[in-house]
């Protein structure tokens, strides 16, 4: 069994933000995780990746708010999209307020 692309798409949220999500199915677990999912779900803000969660071989599960690493509990598919979706609502209202 190989690989299979479960979603990849990309959002564009303002003029200067857009989203780009990334799921594959994998056949065995990456390395560091327990489930059968590799994703990468990234918000980018004026060319800069603000916001990852992702599960690189070997680190696990994690997210990246800006320049900062910090575990990330995996539940499932739905829970990971719903959980990032809340920090971009977050980090678009911050920056709203910014202006």
């Amino acid at each position: 069994m190989s690989a299979t692309l479960l979603l990849r798409e990309r959002l564009i949220l303002t003029e200067t933000a857009f989203a780009e999500i990334v799921i594959w199915r994998v056949p065995s677990s990456v390395r560091g995780s327990k489930h059968e999912f590799k994703y990468s779900l990234a918000l980018i803000g004026d060319g800069v990746c603000v916001l990852r969660y992702d599960n690189e071989a070997g680190k696990g599960d994690h997210k990246h708010l800006a320049e900062q690493e910090v575990p990330y509990r995996f539940f499932d598919l739905e829970r990971l999209r719903a959980d990032f979706w809340s920090d971009v609502e977050s980090w678009l209202a911050k920056r709203s307020n910014e202006r």
